[in-house]
């Protein structure tokens, strides 16, 4: 990758900025927002959650403000959990979010249609109905840049959630019953499509460089919402040409017809002025009123951006009875305030406490005298082989993410390093007599609370997993190390239901595993294993550039993706390699 220019932005440590926007958003805002929760990640409408009614529970990335918190109010969600940039919310605080909306009439959780947060609220809303709380989700997928008609169900969602949530929040709040809620969001997301163009790339407060680049000339059409790829490149045309080119897209994939009504959102991506938008809008009504198509509600502004990027979409809702009934039902939040709302007689609501179990996760040698003892690989080598592991990641940072940034949203490496940090230091605040199985538990919650994303859930159950596999033994020999490994790839396939050759880190992991497993029965040492996983991973990672990507974010490039390592199976590699060093390290 060409050297990259550092961009400016006006914040302070990037490992703070989502605590320091939260609490200034809440002391600007506290007729409107509070936080809910012991993860400080649950934002909560003052006057939203109330006995008796649905709760709505949004969440997504930070990055894209005022989308998910601007959307919590009277009227609209009850609470957003907020993630790191560009990354999920953990299952921790959708959790939290949850029990704050509770009202006893149910909990819908609605994010978009992404990777990560497919996982991380699937994962919290398994949690949710194990505590009894009645739980259901939907999944916002707009995009028709990013999927056929045929496969809308893979569509990613972006400023479609805008109207999605704004008639599922008014279904609730007139009292709507929690299946028929779920009903109207469904049904508002089948009749909502977008479709944007992006002129410039964006920076992560982390990284401080653009996460792709893109020519003094030239724009992206279909563009992510986190900087993904779009479907093609080109020069950069008039307002007209590119808003006709979406119109043409979002005009057929609605079957719009002569006195159809719609609903338009004209959404700037964060560094696109209001001249820019409104002349974009000019030409959406211009193409609507050809049609004789109303447009019955309009807002042009940004209420789902990508950081500092320009660019902006078009949004379409069409129309029915119910939907543009809600449409105009009453909202009051900082992103949204449609008619007037009648003052509440009770302002907020204490939330739920659920009732916590203590805390087994910990298996420890002092309670667990039984354990096998063969095997070179003890406890504490396993902790400094998963400590090497974090140090190995944080220097491949800037490496991961520039990966990242070719064929995704260019934060991998960012989301590893917060994860392993985390990770590194639930590993220095546990017991010396904590044996492996607990280790690999203590893991698991500190990955999966720091990070959201995809990797959060992926490497949380691969760690379960894995640890569960050894749960017999003190130490480990090369038998027990191959199980680990064997185990730690299954329950990534098994929670990403990624296939060899789908472009992921699964193509890292089982070339990996079947190294390691056949090396266990030659009767080779643990650092033999170690070793044959590490070269295993690296010829799987290097052969993801030839691949076409099936899943993930990189899938909805096509052949655009092709000639690119995967950067989850560069992690991989980096890991294994981490591994096999600090065991050869202890050999010596």
């Amino acid at each position: 990758m060409n050297e990259q220019v550092s961009t400016k932005k006006l914040i302070n440590a990037p490992e703070q900025i989502i605590q320091e926007m939260i609490e200034g958003m809440t002391g600007a805002h506290p007729d409107l927002l509070r936080v809910d929760g012991q993860t400080g990640r649950a934002i909560v409408a003052v006057d939203g959650p109330r006995a008796g009614k649905v709760g709505i529970v949004i969440g997504g990335g930070s990055g894209h403000e005022p989308a998910f918190a601007g959307y919590v109010g009277r009227g609209l969600a009850d609470a957003a959990a907020v993630g790191n940039v560009f990354a999920s919310p953990s299952p921790a605080h959708i959790v939290e979010a949850a029990h704050a909306a509770d009202g006893g009439a149910g909990v819908l959780l609605l994010y978009g249609n992404y990777t990560g947060d497919v996982l991380n609220f699937t994962m919290a809303a398994e949690e949710l109905a194990g505590e009894g709380v009645n739980v259901r989700q939907v999944a916002v997928a707009d995009d028709v840049a990013s999927a056929p008609p045929e496969r809308k169900n893979e569509r990613r969602g972006i400023a479609g959630d805008f109207f999605v949530f704004k008639i599922a929040g008014a279904a609730a709040d007139l009292g709507e019953p929690l299946a028929r809620v779920e009903a109207l969001a469904r049904a508002a997301n089948d009749a909502t499509c977008s479709m944007g163009v992006a002129l410039s790339p964006c920076s992560l407060p982390q990284t401080a460089k653009p996460n792709f680049t893109i020519g003094a000339e030239d724009m992206e059409i279909g563009m992510g919402l986190h900087g993904e790829p779009g479907i093609r490149r080109q020069k950069l045309a008039t307002a007209d040409v590119v808003t006709d080119e979406l119109m043409d897209n979002l005009a057929r994939e609605l079957a719009l017809k002569q006195g159809d009504r719609v609903s338009v959102l004209v959404n700037g991506l964060g560094a696109t002025s209001q001249i820019e938008l409104y002349v974009m809008f000019r030409r959406v009504k211009q193409r609507l009123d050809a049609l004789d198509v109303k447009i019955h509600a309009s807002w042009v502004g940004e209420y789902a951006t990508s950081l500092e990027m320009a660019g902006a979409s078009v949004t379409l809702m069409k129309l029915d009875d119910r939907l543009q009934a809600l449409l105009d039902h009453p909202c009051r939040t900082l992103a949204l305030t449609v008619g007037a709302m009648e003052p509440v007689a009770e302002k907020g609501r204490v939330r739920r406490q659920p009732e916590r179990t203590p805390d087994r996760s910990a298996t420890t040698m002092e309670a667990a005298r039984e354990l096998i003892a063969d095997g070179d690989i003890t406890p504490a080598l396993f902790r400094a082989m998963m400590q090497n592991v974090g140090d190995q990641i944080i220097a491949e940072k800037d490496w991961l993410s520039e990966l990242d940034g070719v064929i995704g949203d260019g934060d991998h490496g960012v989301t590893m390093e917060v994860g392993w940090r985390a990770v590194q230091k639930a590993l220095d605040d546990g017991p010396d007599n904590e044996a492996i199985e607990g280790i690999c538990k203590r893991m698991a919650k500190a990955f999966l609370d720091a990070v959201g994303a995809s990797s959060g859930p992926l490497y949380a159950t691969a760690f379960l997993r894995a640890g569960t596999a050894v749960g017999n033994r003190l130490n480990l020999d090369s038998e027990a190390l191959a199980a680990w490994l064997s185990a730690a790839c299954q329950g990534i396939r098994d929670r990403g239901r990624a296939e060899p050759g789908d472009k992921t880190m699964i193509d890292a992991w089982v070339p990996a595993v079947s190294a390691a497993l056949e090396r266990a029965q030659e009767k080779g040492s643990t650092l033999d294993i170690l070793i044959a996983a590490r070269d295993g991973a690296k010829d799987g990672m290097e052969a993801t550039a030839a691949m076409e990507a099936r899943r993930g974010r990189a899938a909805k490039l096509g052949k655009r993706s092709m000639g690119h390592i995967d950067p989850g199976a560069a992690s991989t590699y980096v890991m294994l390699r981490a591994m096999s060093e600090a065991r050869e390290r202890a050999v010596g």
